[in-house]
């Protein structure tokens, strides 16, 4: 199913989900959506991963035929889990974790197979451990940033006078592409939804949306009411590019500010506010320091700077200033007021202390960082300062 080289890794990670399965009693975890299995295999496919609390995983494989390997079996259903447990060897679970974030009827199937055993919360299991990146996820994620940076190196490039906002987007969207994105903006949670990324011009900066992002905007069709909406690029407007970064299956995160124009000074200083946080929040940012002290001191840094009505969003705010990434673009921790998380070495964050001038646009730098013990460390890299379209 994959190589000898990546049967390490698979390895390292599955102790990872191990040593979390035992801090909630389990003795097996049952795994079945998409970016679990994806972290539990290296591919993603119909199926299910069974990981006992000692041994190695399992692979339950519906679709797609072909896959090989001494942990590979072929199911036509989950029913027939636990008598091919009893044909490997295996004892039957009394403890089984599974997906409590996954769809109801899935889970209710699931715990189903056990109907002895006792069920508790894989996805908390499965978030922990993927917060903690490996050496072999930390390379995937610097990959990405750095195609990540070469397509936003081009933006300028591509800038035509008269675009509106959905047409810049689409050009931005073809370079991704071109350098080998994936395509997919995989988010945890089934009400969240996005396109490739999020490109915000003027006064759309300012419209609430529905999702949990830290910019809004109307989008093009209520059925997908975020991002760009088609505004007219005009002189004096902001124009916020936060596009995914995914070229490996691990994504990195990043936000830079065009103008058409010059901007007004409140927000060239709110812009200059924004990197100074990252500054901040970048020498705090070490093991050991709890992820709402690296919130309240970005709010501090807000309000002592005079932004505070603007910091996070203007008419709708966000409630956190920044989040893990790795599979999926919003992992633990999250830098939020509320949050009980420790940073821990070789998490992955992105900080994205962003502003909404009425008028004028959303302004803000985001950048993805690695957890060190000297501090956040930036994987991505592009000029902060504003630049202008024309």
């Amino acid at each position: 199913m994959f190589s000898s080289d990546f049967q390490a890794e698979i390895l390292r990670r599955s102790a990872k989900i191990q040593a979390g399965m035992r801090v909630v009693g389990a003795d097996a975890a049952l795994i079945h959506t998409n970016a679990n299995l994806y972290y539990t295999s290296g591919r993603v496919f119909s199926g299910y991963t069974y990981i006992p609390v000692e041994g190695e995983p399992h692979y339950f494989v519906r679709r797609p035929v072909g896959l090989k390997g001494e942990t590979v079996h072929y199911i036509h259903k989950p029913e027939q889990i636990s008598a091919l447990l009893t044909e490997l060897g295996l004892p039957q679970p009394h403890c089984v974790a599974l997906e409590w974030d996954a769809a109801h009827s899935d889970y209710m199937r699931l715990a189903a197979l056990f109907p002895e055993a006792k069920v508790v919360n894989a996805s908390v299991v499965m978030r922990g451990a993927r917060a903690v990146k490996t050496e072999y996820e930390l390379a995937q994620l610097r990959e990405s940033a750095v195609k990540h940076a070469e397509v936003y190196h081009r933006i300028e490039s591509v800038y035509r006078d008269g675009m509106t906002d959905i047409e810049l987007q689409i050009e931005i969207e073809r370079l991704l592409r071109l350098h080998g994105n994936l395509g997919l903006f995989r988010i945890n949670g089934a009400s969240m939804e996005i396109f490739m990324g999020n490109v915000l011009c003027g006064d759309n900066a300012d419209t609430p949306t529905p999702y949990d992002f830290a910019m809004g905007g109307a989008g093009m069709d209520c059925s997908i009411p975020v991002g760009a909406n088609g505004t007219l690029m005009r002189p004096g407007m902001a124009v916020m590019v936060d596009m995914c970064g995914n070229f490996t299956g691990y994504m990195t995160d990043m936000t830079r500010v065009y103008s058409i124009g010059d901007l007004p000074e409140k927000a060239v200083e709110a812009h200059r506010c924004s990197i100074e946080i990252h500054r901040e929040l970048s020498r705090m940012g070490k093991p050991g320091v709890a992820a709402a002290d690296l919130y309240h001191r970005a709010v501090e840094m807000a309000r002592e700077a005079g932004f505070d009505d603007y910091f996070m969003g203007h008419n709708q705010k966000a409630g956190f200033i920044g989040h893990g990434v790795g599979i999926e673009v919003n992992e633990a921790p999250v830098l939020a007021p509320r949050s009980k998380e420790v940073l821990v070495e070789n998490q992955v964050i992105a900080l994205e202390p962003k502003f909404v001038i009425p008028h004028v646009g959303a302004v803000g730098i985001e950048d993805t960082y690695v957890v060190t013990p000297d501090g956040l460390q930036a994987i991505t890299s592009a000029p902060v300062d504003i630049a202008q379209l024309f």
